[in-house]
Order: structure tokens, then C-alpha cells, then sequence
């Protein structure tokens, strides 16, 4: 069971590796969902961190819909963050309709070269979430699709992770559940999506909030619960 968690400091980078995480989401501007993060921040996470590193490239928080001036930074952001070895990316755009941009999409995946990506929470926003997953499905770079099913909170969601897992992997994605999990509610939400990877952001951190530093004991606690469904 691979658990991803977010970070947005050093030190959260650091905690994280060391209590539980198979993988980081490196991000900033975490009460806008995540953005883009400095390139000092990677570069010393990358430098001290030996697990998997997935770096967010978001220009801004007003909506999934670039710009060609955008789309422009993101792929100068791109190359700027593959020159520091990062494992992989997480970026995603949206048509003003609510379909994939595949015409950005297909820019953003040659600026990466080979690196993994994941399609972020953009796809919670698209018109019809299995028909993004087909089309995400046409592209070998993408090997994850991060969501909560299309509701605020992946909780609310569960029957749609499970019935939607097994149509990525089919796609050869693997669906990452994650916003709104907490610990409470974890085990049994693995146990009905039979997911092998989640996301976590609030529920490892003090007083469930984002905003506070990660909390060794809830992180550790968060791992014995996956490890109770590693294969």
C-alpha cells in the first residue's frame, strides 16, 4: 500500500520520509489546493529525501482553463524542475467545457520527456469523470489520476473510487483517492475501494488542518492502517 503525502516545507518533506510515506506531492500554497513550489524548496527536498518526489506544476489557482501565457510558464517550470531530477510531475488542464485540454496536455507531457505524471484534481471538475479517464488512457506518461471521485471529499465518494478503479487500471492508471480522508474513516474506505495508493494532505497534520505541521503520530498511525493492506 503506497501512501503519498503533501508537502510544502522541508521539514514536512523530512518528517514525512522518515515516518511512513512512500512518495511526496511537493506543492505551495497549500489553502489554494497547491501550486507550483520554489525551486529551492524542491532542490533541498531532492538533495535530503530519498522517496519518490512528484512535483506540482500550477501556475495559479483561478481555474484549471490556461492561457497560452501560462501554458508557457508551466513548460519553462517543467524544464527548470526536470534539471533537478525530480521523479515525476503533477500538472493537468481543462477545456472551458469540462473536458481534458488535450491540446495542453499533449505540451506539458513533451516538455516532461519521459517523466511519470499525474493528472491532478482537475478531473473533479470535468463534465464526465470516466470518459477523462479514457481519455487521460491514451497517454503512457500519465500513471496516475489523483480525485476524489467528484465530490468535495473522497468519503462521499467510495462507490465511485471503487467502481472507477479498476477502468483506469484497464487504462494502465492507477487512481489515487484523496481529499477528505482522515483516519477515522480510512480502513474501511480501503477495504470497500480495494485501492493499492492514497493521498493524504489534513489527516496526517495537526488538528486535521492543512495549514499545520505534519503529526508524526497521526502519520505513523496512518501507516499501520495501509500495512494492514499490503499484498
Amino acid at each position: 500500500m503506497i501512501i503519498e503525502v503533501i508537502a510544502y516545507t522541508l521539514s514536512d518533506a523530512l518528517i514525512a520520509a522518515k515516518n511512513g510515506a512512500d512518495r511526496l506531492e511537493v506543492i505551495t500554497s497549500p489553502a489554494e489546493g497547491g501550486l507550483t513550489p520554489s525551486l529551492g524548496l524542491v532542490q533541498s527536498i531532492r538533495d535530503q529525501v530519498d522517496i519518490d518526489i512528484r512535483v506540482m506544476v500550477r501556475p495559479h489557482s483561478r481555474s484549471f482553463v490556461y492561457s497560452k501565457e501560462d501554458i508557457e510558464v508551466m513548460e519553462r517550470d517543467i524544464a527548470n524542475l526536470q534539471s533537478l531530477g525530480v521523479s515525476g510531475l503533477v500538472t493537468g488542464a481543462l477545456t472551458p467545457q469540462g473536458d481534458v485540454d488535450t491540446n495542453t496536455l499533449e505540451r506539458l507531457l513533451a516538455a516532461a520527456n519521459d517523466l511519470p505524471i499525474t493528472f491532478h484534481r482537475a478531473i473533479d471538475e470535468a463534465t464526465d469523470l470516466g470518459q477523462a479517464i479514457h481519455t487521460l488512457g491514451q497517454y503512457s506518461q500519465i500513471t496516475h489520476i489523483l480525485t476524489s471521485g467528484g465530490r468535495p471529499s473522497v468519503l462521499e465518494a467510495s462507490d465511485i473510487i471503487e467502481q472507477l478503479t479498476p477502468v483506469a487500471k484497464q487504462q494502465g492508471i492507477t487512481l489515487l483517492p484523496g481529499a477528505g480522508l482522515h483516519i477515522d474513516a480510512l480502513e474501511s474506505f480501503l477495504r470497500q475501494t480495494s485501492v493499492q495508493e492514497f493521498h493524504i494532505g489534513s489527516a496526517a497534520r495537526l488538528n486535521g488542518s492543512i495549514m499545520n505541521p505534519i503529526d508524526v503520530d497521526k502519520l505513523s498511525a496512518i501507516r499501520r492502517i495501509a500495512d494492514q493492506f499490503s499484498h
